[in-house]
């Protein structure tokens, strides 16, 4: 395997994992690699959990502060949830082990924007960072290093941890080498200059790390896959959303609002916004262009179909088969994807710029077009708010989509009042269900409560939310925004109690 390392100067730091992880001291702050489960390192952090596991068998205290790009895999989130090993956690966790550890209070967890994160890394406010793990898929002669299948935070994590401990993943196609544009321009301010991109194929920075070699403590040879769990299969919900924005895009053409190719579109993560994405091999959009965080299987169908011109981001979400058809093609596929640190692919300024067109998904929606994308029943985190942030505020079109209902038709994602807003309604501008689709740009709060109960509420709860507009309508404090306090989380509460919003 030592033929992916080729800086003769770098062979002698060479070691296994467990010799790796004793580096790694308790009370640490540890920063790793990988986005959307992919390009995280798999094996030290493995062995870290070994030794924490051990440590505490000991009656040893052992944790550590976990930083990364966004959700990474079993073997590293799962790894070190288990055991205990983790005392705060951010920027984003999808992992269902630390899901339960931070919901029983027992990891800190911090959800941040992610464009934000290596900022604030920069300025010192998240304090020290000690170890960086980072995985890659090379080292080059020079020392450069060559990105895996993601890019995240890593030049954050090399340029400012003490510490680095390199993954050499031979699993990561050698084809990935070009695809990255790792962009070093990026300032704090007064010294902050504008990004020089303006295109999303525009290509501003190097395709490879930096890293100082005095840093480097240790290198870990893997092979080991990414962790690519299946897409579903697009159901009646999935298709008939789809359908809608394909509906709003195709009208918004033909009203001049919109390029006949569209603007950049952007894609959360999901099998809704996976459908929406294969929903759109059919539509009479082309060439578009992907400006996003993440290239999902749909977005890969796409391209193959001629469809998207390019696709600009910062990391793979693909199921098994995608990820194998892309490292059986990955050098067709090279020249029409870019990955870039996730503080430019998910940068407001760039975003704004581009004029994305942001397509996210949603825990629940209230009347007037607030979102909750992160805490169920207002206090429970399913993920985080991830970039979807980063893109509804700054995004040309701002859609937000959910099937109407979830639990079997016991919760509804149409709400009286949101139990958490992470989108205010002033960055909402189109909410789409299976039921239907409201455009609330231009309306007041009141018109939007009468278009969202109508066009996207299930049937089930159609008549209890107007209901409550009408009677908010008239006995509220004011009719800006007409809310009855005392009723509005009711549903709620309801839920909390009986197992379902719906009245017995």
């Amino acid at each position: 395997m030592t033929d992916r390392i080729a800086c003769a100067a770098l062979r002698s730091r060479i070691s296994d994992a467990d010799t790796a992880a004793a580096l790694i001291r308790p009370g640490e702050t540890v920063a790793a690699s990988g986005f959307t489960g992919s390009g995280y390192p798999k094996a030290v952090p493995q062995a870290l959990a070994r030794r924490i596991a051990a440590a505490h068998a000991e009656g040893q205290p052992f944790r550590v502060n976990l930083w990364t790009g966004a959700s990474t895999g079993p073997e590293l989130d799962g790894a070190l949830a288990a055991v205990d090993g983790i005392a705060q956690r951010l920027p984003y966790s999808g992992d269902p082990v630390a899901r339960e550890k931070i919901n029983r209070g027992e990891i800190d967890y911090l959800d941040m924007h992610l464009s934000q994160v290596a900022p604030m890394a920069w300025e010192g406010v998240l304090g020290t960072l000690d170890t960086a793990i980072i995985e890659v898929s090379g080292i080059r002669a020079d020392g450069s290093l060559i990105p895996s299948s993601s890019v995240g935070n890593n030049k954050t994590w090399a340029d400012r941890a003490t510490r680095v401990i390199l993954e050499v993943n031979r699993w990561q196609d050698a084809a990935l080498e070009g695809m990255h544009d790792i962009y070093y321009g990026t300032r704090l301010p007064p010294a902050r200059v504008p990004i020089p991109l303006v295109r999303p194929d525009d290509r501003i920075g190097t395709p490879y790390l930096a890293c100082d070699p005095d840093k480097i403590v240790a290198i870990v040879e893997t092979d080991a896959p990414d962790r690519n769990l299946p897409f579903a299969a697009p159901d009646d919900t999935a298709r008939a959303i789809a359908g809608h924005i394909i509906e709003f895009l195709t009208h918004e053409v033909s009203r001049g609002r919109l390029p006949a190719a569209l603007l950049p579109i952007q894609s959360g993560v999901g099998n809704i916004a996976n459908a929406v994405l294969s929903g759109l091999i059919d539509a009479p959009f082309d060439p578009m262009t992907a400006y996003t965080e993440v290239i999902q299987d749909g977005m890969l169908d796409l391209l193959d179909a001629g469809k998207l011109r390019m696709a600009s981001a910062t990391a793979f979400s693909l199921s098994p088969q995608a990820a194998a058809r892309l490292n059986a093609n990955m050098a067709a596929y090279r020249d029409r994807m870019i990955l870039r640190p996730q503080e430019i692919s998910n940068h407001p300024e760039l975003v704004r710029r581009l004029g994305c067109i942001a397509m996210n998904g949603l825990i629940e929606a209230d009347i007037y077009g607030n979102v909750n994308s992160t805490l169920v029943m207002g206090s429970r985190i399913q993920n985080g708010i991830g970039g979807s942030g980063d893109f509804a505020r700054n995004a040309y079109v701002s859609i937000f989509m959910t099937p109407s209902t979830a639990k079997g038709g016991k919760i509804s994602a149409i709400v009286p009042q949101a139990a958490h807003v992470d989108h205010i309604m002033q960055d909402v501008q189109v909410i789409v269900t299976e039921q239907g689709l409201a455009d609330l740009r231009g309306l007041s709060p009141r018109q939007r409560a009468r278009l969202v109960i109508e066009r996207c509420a299930h049937p089930d709860y159609r008549p209890l939310l107007a209901d409550y507009a009408m009677r908010a309508e008239g006995g509220a404090y004011g009719l800006h925004a007409p809310s009855l306090p005392g009723e509005a989380l009711s549903w709620h509460q309801r839920f909390m109690q009986t197992g379902t919003m719906l009245p017995s």
